[in-house]
């Protein structure tokens, strides 16, 4: 069994986080994913504050092992949210979308691991200095929420290489044993999975969402409003009229009334997949099935082993 700075760090058997998605990540996934091995994450993004709380004493009635919460600064009701995650004691924040500088030595003082979600080099130098015990370096790749600089994964990985001191989790387009070789290789000593524990049997997200992602291509996601906030999502008719307002040179207040509110709760959780926002990684054109958490983890496992094998013959 591997053990480096990432295992010990959350207490877990494999460096696999999952992510905490929005609609998709709630106490059933997270205890699942922790249970398995991994380390779950509830997804604050879609939780109220009561709801918020309600999932978190959820999640430690079904599973024994630490789980986090993944909380985006930019929402309205962080304070509140960060009072829930204090009063409940829970282990783990991963920060997103946000300056962890204003909330990281707060959640420290109070015994909680903070891990914030980069996209670049400049921002990860900024969240060490800030105090967070690892970094996500998420590619362009990944879905949801993303950077503006459509740095991938990969040359991400590259540019922290040797920079940081706090160990650093990758992130976006990895859902295979083989990717996690990949980026591990790069220095990674986790990474984080988003995509594929969105379509898992576990996952909160509507079942017409994930028959959608995984009977999806290649190129079915794409990288857009970059004007208000980066986010990756599925082509669909919501996507074709964010389109037709780009050719008609929309401006930003114009496009923020087309996305209005609640489009990624229709979307995922309620399965319009006319008029909702799909957030889902690139990755998606490489799913093709529905699986227990447990069964991805353990399939993650194996080919990350097997991949090993395989690249310990390699030599030139």
């Amino acid at each position: 069994m591997m053990s480096n700075r990432i295992n010990q760090l959350f207490g877990i058997n494999y460096p696999i986080i999952q992510a905490g998605m929005v609609w998709c990540s709630g106490y059933k996934l997270a205890s699942a994913v922790s249970n398995a091995g991994g380390l779950g994450l509830l997804g604050a993004g879609s939780l109220g504050i009561d709801l918020l709380r309600e999932h978190i004493q959820k999640c430690k009635k079904a599973t024994d092992k630490p789980f986090g919460v993944n909380l985006p600064l930019l929402f309205r009701g962080v304070e509140e949210q960060i009072n829930i995650i204090i009063e409940e004691k829970v282990p783990i924040v991963f920060s997103s979308a946000g300056n962890p500088a204003q909330h990281t030595q707060r959640l420290k003082d109070h015994g909680i691991t903070v891990v914030h979600v980069v996209s670049s080099l400049k921002f990860a130098l900024k969240a060490q200095d800030a105090g967070v015990d690892a970094i996500v370096a998420e590619g362009f790749e990944a879905g949801g929420h993303n950077g503006r600089e459509e740095t991938t994964t990969l040359c991400l990985l590259e540019l922290l290489r040797g920079t940081l001191r706090v160990p650093v989790i990758a992130a976006g387009g990895i859902a295979t044993g083989e990717a996690m070789l990949a980026a591990m290789t790069l220095g990674a000593e986790g990474v984080q999975v988003g995509s594929r524990f969105a379509v898992s049997t576990e996952s909160s997200a509507h079942q017409l969402f994930k028959d959608y992602v995984i009977n999806s291509g290649e190129g079915a996601t794409t990288l857009t409003l970059k004007e208000l906030t980066p986010v990756r999502l599925m082509k669909n008719s919501f996507y074709t009229q964010l389109q037709h307002a780009y050719a008609e040179k929309a401006d930003p207040e114009q496009l923020g009334a087309i996305l209005g509110k609640g489009r990624s709760k229709k979307g995922i959780l309620e399965g319009d997949l006319i008029e909702g926002e799909l957030e889902i990684g690139q990755i998606a054109a490489s799913l093709d099935k529905i699986e227990t958490s447990a069964a991805i983890i353990q399939d993650m496992i194996h080919h990350f082993n097997e991949a090993a094998k395989r690249a310990s013959g390699f030599h030139f």
